[in-house]
Order: structure tokens, then C-alpha cells, then sequence
């Protein structure tokens, strides 16, 4: 019984993180990945105020509020300066752009607050007990606990019975409908910015006394809230409240019964009710189609002469960079080619197949542990040397990569938008768990170390020369697997899935087969990236490898077969240079991001290629 009261009072934490993120998507389309970065915040502001005002309860509950109207402001400012420069822009765009504001909040709170854990004075008058069959449970949880109901009573009355609530349902049917008919939509969305805001500072603000104040509260909160959303349904908050009661009781019970699992069942349950239920428990039949990559359909035709020229410069200089910096540059350009394939292979989902994947660390994490048990396997177990351990070890990598692809996608393909991408991450997550976990054959956080590269690529030059071989074939079969008739057919399932099953084509399966081979390629980079660095840790399946490898999609831009090599490009180079000559290197690379963003609404490929080809076609118009 306790437990499942400890359970309810997070569970109330959850419904308000959900809420304020299933409002703002549901009415503005925006995936908002700094909403943990407004708990955090939330948490942050709770924590000053509380501590300066008087230690009562009057002064605790108005820090508490003061806090979550200060996020609520804050979401505004977020919504005027940045996002409503972006509407207009594919939905992921705007996630990207998020993720740049997730970096500049961490930074400014550090720089605020400081690195170090910050512990904040429990609630006054309710820092005791109470007894419930015979059990003690703390006063304060029960206050949480009866939170999320009020907070949901609230949100139902305000939706149902107001106008302003009518406006908002209105827009999450058809916001374009909503506008025709004279909606005032920059005021309202800054409205339900605010009210998402407040809600996921309230939450973190709730928090200071159960938990300590830490830079690292964002990320926590925010996969477990999207698994709510995507669980209840986007844009539901009736789901939201019965996915966060069902995440609530799971997290507790599990940390009694297998506390190291908790994670894992969140991400298994979401993957069950997304198998029986693809849209979430009440989430609308249409909202997950709505959730665009940027993706334009486009003819084929052949590469022009700036093009060609273009890439033959690239490939001059990569075979010269070797001579021209040290060992250290020579390792960095490696890391840059790696990353530029792990980009390349979700870029080609994303680009042509239309396939969101938060999670594609997995298959990439899956290359870079088999590629080492191989290795060590064959050296060890049997007469194979070194030497001809490691091409052998990527073969197993890719293969092993493939097939973890191949029955992964058996459940994404029929997927698509956030719940594609939120059980692409249930994936990686399970993945994750079993590296930290499964000690006895990953080392769990001690990593696989001591690979060997053969004598002859044991410097970092000839290593280079390798990793921008095999990257550049299997680049090139990429480009190849595009122009093929296979990419013809899955294109022409994400531009009109109806119309392209009219005349026969399998989409499912063509999706499927896709899925595969974007996993296979990733278990390429990450064979390659073990052999790199001699050594395996469970980070190359977390959630950050997995965002690195979306941030470089979108920065470059999906509409580009070149668009992810040239996003691994900045995106590497910019942290390589910011984190060794600046100490917030995470505000500027943050505001860096934003502001490219905005100057490049599809990526930076496809934004110079869309205004080179309106320069082309005014010079045209002109022509007599």
C-alpha cells in the first residue's frame, strides 16, 4: 500500500510534465525537448526563493509558485524569440532548435548556481509522517500525491469551460482551421507556452524537498515524460494522467522488486501498448502523421558541375588533412568521418523513408560491441591473429547491427512520427540497460578495452586513410541504394503512403527493409568507432549518442544526400573547437545551433540549394 502511494506521488510529478508538453505539442506541433530544461529550471528558481523568503509555510508555497510563474514567463520569451521563427519549419526543426536551448539553459544555470548539488529546506509544517495501515509515509508526498488530480480537474474545467479553453481545442483539431477563422495564433500559442511552462516548473519546483537540486534533472525527467505522452496519447491529457499513473506504479514496484530494471520496464511498457495500440491509449487517429522531417519529394537527376566540383574539393582535402596537423587532428578527422556515417545512415531513413528514430545509438552501440567480442573472441579462442581479427570483427558488426534492425523495424515500420521515434528509444534504452547491466560479457561501466587495430593501421594516419575508405564506399552505396528504384519506392511511400499501396507497392515492407539497412550502416560506424578508440563503454548507446546523430541530420538537412556529412561536420568540429577554448561551450554551441536553425529552416544543405534554385529560376524569369 505505501508503495503504491510513493508510486501516485510521482506519478502526480509526471502528470504535470506530460500535461504542460501534451498542450504545447498538441496546439503548436512543437516536440519540446527543453521541457525537462524547465523543470530544471523550476527546481533552480524554487530553490533561491524558498531559501531566501521566511520558513514558513506561506513563504515555502509562494517560492514554489513564484517559481513556476517564472518558468512560466521564461516559456514565453522562448516562444517570442525562438520558436515562433520556426513554425513554418518542419516539426523537427524545431526540435533541434530545443535541443540548442536545452544546452544554453544548462550552461546559465551553472553559471547561476553552480555544479555542485544544491539541498533545499523541507516543506514547513509538512516534514512528518503519517501513519497508514500501520505504515509511516511522509505528509509531503500526500500533498504531491493530491496535486496531480486537482491539477487535472483544473485543466479539464479551464478546456471545457472557457473560452480560451475552446480556443485551444480548436487548434489541436486544425490550428489552420482555427486561424482562417480569425484565432489570433502568436497570441495563443505564447498563451499555452505559458501555461506548459508553469506546469513543468511547478513540477520541478515540487521536487525540492524529496530530491536534491542538480544539472542533471532535465534529462532524467524528460524521457520518462515523452514515454507518459507518447503512452496516453499525443495531445491527450486524460491519457497523460492514466500513462502516468501506470508509469508512477511501475516505478515504484519495480524499484522494490527489481530496482535495477526500472528503466527497462518503463520502456517495455510502452513498447506493449504501442504494439496493441500505435496511436497511445486515447492519442487521436491523425496527430502522429502530422509530425513532419522536412523531407521534399524531389526528381531524380544527375549531380551538377558546382556538385561535383564540390565533392572533389572535399575528398582533396580530406586526403590532405593528414599532412597538414598532428596526431591529435588526425584522430579528431576520424571521429568526424565516423560520426558523418552514423549521421549518413539515419539521414538516409529520415531523408528518404521518412523514419524518425530517437534511438538509432542502438544499432550503433550493437557494431561497436560485437565488433570487440569478435575481435577478443577470435584472438583469443582460436589461431586467427590480430591482424585478421578486425575486418572479420566488422563484418560481425554489421551483420549484427542488421538483424537487431531487422527485428526492431518488424515493430517500427508500421509506426510513424513521435511513436516511431519514441519506440526507437524504448530500444536503444533496453540496449543501454543491458551494457550496464550484463557485466559478464560487456564489462558494464569498466567497457571492453584493449582492442587491437592490425600493425598496419596502428598509426593515425594509415587509421585515417582506412576509416575514409571504407566510409566513402559505403557512402557511396548509400547514394547508390537512394537512386535505386528501391529508393524510388520508399520515397514515394513518405511523400503519399495511400496512393503509393494503390499500385501495389508493399510501403510496410519497403520501410522495413530500410529500417535494416540504416541499422546495418550505423553497426559499421560503430565497429569502426570501437577499433578507434581500443575500447566499448555503455555511452555509445545512451540517449546524448542518439540526440549527436540527430542534431547532425537536421543541422545539415534531410532534403540532401550530402546534408548529414556536412551537419557531422559542424556539429563535431564546433564541440571539438568550443570544448578545448571555452569554458560555456554548451551556450554558445546552444546558441550557435539556434541561430543556424533560423538561418537555415531546412538544414543548412537544403536551405543553400532551395535559394540557389530560386536565384536560378529568378535569373531565368529575367532572361529575355
Amino acid at each position: 500500500m505505501i508503495q503504491a502511494l510513493f508510486g501516485l506521488s510521482y506519478a502526480s510529478t509526471l502528470f504535470l510534465m506530460a500535461a504542460g508538453l501534451s498542450i504545447v505539442f498538441g496546439v503548436t506541433r512543437v516536440t519540446n525537448f527543453a521541457h525537462g530544461s524547465l523543470y530544471m529550471l523550476g527546481a533552480y528558481l524554487a530553490y533561491t526563493l524558498t531559501t531566501r523568503l521566511p520558513a514558513t509555510p506561506l513563504g515555502f508555497w509562494g517560492g514554489v509558485l513564484g517559481a513556476a510563474l517564472l518558468v512560466g514567463l521564461i516559456g514565453i520569451v522562448i516562444e517570442f524569440v525562438v520558436l515562433r521563427r520556426l513554425y513554418a519549419a518542419p516539426e523537427l526543426l524545431q526540435l533541434l532548435a530545443t535541443f540548442g536551448l536545452v544546452l544554453v539553459i544548462e550552461d546559465l544555470a551553472l553559471t547561476v548556481w553552480g555544479g555542485e548539488e544544491l539541498f533545499a529546506p523541507r516543506a514547513p509544517g509538512l516534514s512528518g509522517t503519517v501513519a497508514i495501515l500501520g505504515q509511516a509515509f511522509p505528509q509531503y508526498h500526500l500533498v504531491t500525491l493530491a496535486l496531480g488530480p486537482l491539477a487535472l480537474i483544473a485543466l479539464v474545467m479551464l478546456f471545457r469551460n472557457t473560452r480560451w479553453g475552446m480556443l485551444i481545442r480548436a487548434a489541436t483539431e486544425n490550428r489552420d482551421l482555427a486561424a482562417a477563422l480569425g484565432v489570433n495564433q502568436p497570441l495563443l500559442f505564447s498563451s499555452v507556452f505559458f501555461l506548459g511552462a508553469v506546469l513543468a516548473g511547478f513540477a520541478g519546483a515540487l521536487q525540492i524537498p524529496n530530491e536534491t537540486v542538480n544539472l542533471q534533472m532535465d534529462l532524467n525527467i524528460i524521457v520518462e515524460t515523452f514515454v507518459v505522452v507518447v503512452i496516453g496519447g499525443l495531445g491527450s491529457i486524460a491519457g497523460a494522467f492514466v500513462a502516468a499513473l501506470l508509469i508512477g506504479l511501475l516505478h515504484a514496484f519495480s524499484l522494490l522488486v527489481l530496482p535495477q530494471s526500472t528503466l527497462v520496464l518503463t520502456f517495455v511498457a510502452m513498447a506493449l501498448v504501442l504494439a496493441v495500440r500505435p496511436r497511445g491509449l486515447f492519442g487521436p487517429p491523425d496527430i502522429a502523421m502530422r509530425v513532419s522531417t522536412g523531407a521534399r519529394p524531389w526528381a531524380l537527376a544527375p549531380p551538377s558541375t558546382t556538385q561535383k566540383l564540390f565533392w572533389v574539393a572535399a575528398l582533396a582535402a580530406a586526403l590532405a588533412l593528414p599532412h597538414l596537423v598532428g596526431d591529435y587532428g588526425r584522430s579528431l578527422a576520424t571521429d568526424v568521418l565516423i560520426a558523418a556515417l552514423l549521421a549518413a545512415s539515419l539521414g538516409f531513413m529520415m531523408g528518404m523513408g521518412g523514419i524518425v528514430s530517437f534511438g538509432h545509438a542502438a544499432f550503433y552501440a550493437l557494431g561497436a560491441y560485437g565488433a570487440a567480442l569478435v575481435s577478443f573472441a577470435l584472438v583469443r579462442q582460436t589461431a586467427i591473429s590480430s591482424q585478421l581479427a578486425m575486418p572479420l570483427a566488422l563484418l560481425a558488426a554489421v551483420a549484427l547491427a542488421g538483424l537487431a534492425a531487422i527485428v526492431v523495424g518488424a515493430f517500427c515500420a508500421r509506426l510513424s512520427g513521435v511513436y516511431l521515434a519514441m519506440l526507437t528509444l524504448a530500444f536503444a534504452q533496453i540496449s543501454w540497460s543491458a551494457a550496464v547491466q550484463w557485466v559478464s560479457v560487456t564489462g558494464g561501466d569498466n567497457g571492453l578495452i584493449g582492442l587491437v587495430r592490425p600493425d598496419a593501421l596502428a598509426s593515425a594516419m594509415a587509421w585515417f586513410y582506412f576509416v575514409l575508405f571504407v566510409c566513402v564506399l559505403a557512402l557511396a552505396a548509400l547514394r547508390r541504394l537512394t537512386l535505386s528504384p528501391f529508393g524510388l519506392a520508399l520515397r514515394a511511400g513518405r511523400d503519399a503512403a495511400g496512393r503509393a499501396e494503390s499500385v501495389g507497392l508493399p510501403v510496410q515492407r519497403i520501410r522495413w527493409i530500410a529500417f535494416a539497412y540504416g541499422g546495418a550502416f550505423a553497426g559499421l560506424a560503430g565497429g569502426l568507432f570501437a577499433f578507434h578508440k581500443g575500447s566499448v563503454f555503455p555511452a555509445v548507446a545512451s540517449v546524448g549518442q542518439s540526440i549527436d546523430a540527430l542534431v547532425m541530420v537536421l543541422l545539415g538537412g534531410v532534403n540532401a544526400l550530402d546534408g548529414p556529412l556536412v551537419g557531422a561536420v559542424l556539429y563535431q568540429g564546433l564541440s571539438a573547437a568550443l570544448t578545448r577554448g571555452f569554458v560555456h561551450w554548451k551556450l554558445v554551441l546552444g546558441s550557435l545551433i539556434v541561430a543556424m536553425v533560423i538561418a537555415f529552416p531546412q538544414g543548412v544543405v537544403g536551405t543553400l540549394r532551395l535559394r540557389m534554385a530560386r536565384l536560378r529560376a529568378s535569373a531565368r524569369a529575367k532572361a529575355p
